[in-house]
C-alpha cells in the first residue's frame, strides 16, 4: 500500500512474512499443515495484511526459545530484509519469551495465529456484548505474555496485534490488567444475565428456536437472508459475523420459527475466546434445531465438519436434533457433489437457488412436526384451544356437542414442554 501525504507511521499496512512449524505432535493429531496455512493466509488477508511470502520447517519438537529453529531465524531474517516485511505472524501459538526472542533477532513485529484471530474479532465487535468478549479474551491472552510484547506494543506502526484494548492498558502491570478482568467479567455476568431473561422469555412463550452453525465463511449469514430477508452483513470474509442474529422464519404451513445466526467456527479457536464467547455460543443448546452449513467447495469441508462437531460436543449440543446443509454447491465441481453424502439428515443446496431455499423450508417443517394427534378440548377451556396453535399445525377442527375436536401435527419440542397440560385431552379413538 503506498503511503500518501495524508498517512502517518500508524498507516503503514503489515507486510507479513507466515511461518508454519510442523511437529511431531502436529502430526499425530491429523491436522493437516498446508491446509491450516492456507487458512492462516485467508486470516491475515482478512486483517488487512499484505502476505509476502511463506516459511515452513518440520521438526521433533519446537525450539524453546525461538520456537523455530536457530538456522530458520536466520532465514526469516533475511527474507524479511530483502521482501521489505515488518511482519512476521506463527501459525502456531508462541510463549511470550519465544515472542521477545524472535523480536530481539528479527526486528519484526511478532504475532502469532491465536492474536491475529483475536485481532480479527476486535475489529468486528459492534455490540456491547462482542466488545466485552473480545477485550476479555484479548487480555486473558496477554497477560501471562506481557514479557513478551514490550517492543511489539511501543513498536510504531499500529495494525494487526494493537487493535482492541490499546496500548496504553496493555503497557500497565499486571495488577491493572487483571482488575480490568475483572471487572469485564463483572459486566459480562451482567450481560449474561439479561441474555438468560431473554431465554426465559422465548421458552416461556413456547418459541421454536433453530440455529444455523458451521465453519467461518461457510455462509450461514447470507443463508440467514435469503430465508428471511434479514438486514445482515454479508461479506466473503472470515469471521463477518460475531454477534448472534435471530430472525423470524415464516416455514410452509404457516408456523413461524426464530432462526438465529452464530459466530462461526475454526480450527484451533483460542480457549480465551471459546470461554469469553461460551454465553453466545450456548445460544445453540436452546435450539430445537441446528442447521450445520458446511462449505461444500472447500478443500477442507471434512476438516472444518469436524471441527464443528468437536466444538458443539464441548458446548454440550451434539446431542441435537441436526440437518448437515452442504452449502455453495454451485461453486463445486461435479466429482467434488458426488463424494458429497446423502440421504437423511443432508441436503445439497445454494443459498442463492430458491427452489433449494424452499426444500429447505419444507425439511425444516418435516424435522420440527412430530406425530399428528385430536384432541378433545371442551368448549369452555379457550385456554387449551390457543395452546394447540403454538406446539403446532392445526389441520382441521370439528364440533362434537359441547366439544371441539382438533386435529393437530404437534411439534416434537413444543409438545414435549406443554404435554403436562395437553395430554389428558388427547382423543384416544
Amino acid at each position: 500500500m503506498a503511503i500518501t501525504t495524508h498517512e502517518t507511521e500508524t498507516d503503514i499496512q503489515d507486510r507479513a512474512i507466515l511461518v508454519s512449524l510442523v511437529t511431531d505432535k502436529i502430526k499425530r493429531t491429523g491436522i493437516d499443515p498446508e491446509l491450516s496455512l492456507q487458512e492462516l493466509v485467508q486470516l491475515a488477508e482478512t486483517a488487512g495484511v499484505e502476505v509476502l511470502d511463506v516459511l515452513r520447517q518440520n521438526k521433533e519438537t519446537p525450539d524453546s526459545k525461538w520456537f523455530i529453529g536457530k538456522g530458520k531465524v536466520e532465514e526469516l531474517r533475511m527474507a524479511a530484509d530483502g521482501l521489505g516485511a515488518n511482519t512476521a505472524i506463527f501459525d502456531q501459538e508462541l510463549s511470550g519469551a519465544q515472542v521477545r526472542n524472535l523480536e530481539e533477532a528479527l526486528d519484526l513485529k511478532i504475532i502469532d495465529r491465536t492474536q491475529l484471530i483475536l485481532d480479527i474479532f476486535a475489529g468486528r465487535a459492534k455490540t456491547r456484548e462482542g466488545i466485552i468478549q473480545v477485550e476479555l479474551a484479548q487480555l486473558s491472552y496477554l497477560l501471562p505474555r506481557l514479557s513478551g510484547h514490550g517492543k511489539n506494543l511501543s513498536r510504531l506502526g499500529g495494525g494487526i496485534g494493537t487493535r482492541g484494548p490499546g496500548e496504553s492498558k496493555l503497557e500497565t502491570d499486571r495488577r491493572h490488567i487483571r482488575d480490568r478482568i475483572t471487572e469485564l467479567k463483572r459486566q459480562l455476568d451482567e450481560v449474561i444475565k439479561t441474555r438468560e431473561l431473554h431465554r426465559e422469555r422465548r421458552r416461556k412463550s413456547g418459541a421454536v428456536q433453530v440455529a444455523l452453525v458451521g465453519y467461518t465463511n461457510a455462509g450461514k449469514s447470507t443463508l440467514l437472508k435469503q430465508l428471511t430477508d434479514a438486514d445482515v452483513y454479508i461479506e466473503n470474509q472470515l469471521f463477518a459475523t460475531l454477534d448472534p442474529t435471530s430472525r423470524v422464519l415464516q416455514l410452509i404451513g404457516g408456523k413461524e420459527v426464530v432462526l438465529t445466526d452464530t459466530v462461526g467456527f475454526i480450527q484451533n479457536l483460542p480457549h480465551d475466546l471459546v470461554a469469553s464467547f461460551r454465553a453466545t455460543l450456548e445460544e445453540v443448546n436452546e435450539a430445537n434445531l441446528v442447521l450445520h452449513v458446511v462449505d461444500a467447495s472447500s478443500p477442507m469441508r471434512q476438516e472444518q465438519m469436524d471441527v464443528v462437531q468437536a466444538i458443539l460436543q464441548e458446548l454440550g449440543a451434539a446431542g441435537k436434533p441436526q440437518i448437515v446443509l452442504f452449502n455453495k454447491i454451485d461453486l463445486c465441481a461435479p466429482e467434488q457433489l458426488d463424494m458429497l453424502p446423502s440421504g437423511n439428515g443432508f441436503l445439497k443446496i445454494s443459498a442463492f437457488n430458491e427452489e433449494d431455499l424452499v426444500r429447505l423450508n419444507e425439511l425444516i417443517s418435516d424435522e420440527l412436526a412430530g406425530d399428528t394427534l385430536v384432541f378433545r378440548i371442551p368448549g369452555d377451556r379457550g385456554d387449551i384451544s390457543s395452546l394447540l396453535y403454538r406446539v403446532g399445525e392445526v389441520l382441521e377442527t370439528n364440533f362434537d356437542e359441547n366439544d371441539v375436536l382438533y386435529e393437530v401435527r404437534v411439534n416434537k419440542e413444543d409438545y414435549a414442554k406443554w404435554s403436562y397440560m395437553l395430554a389428558e385431552f388427547v382423543d384416544p379413538s
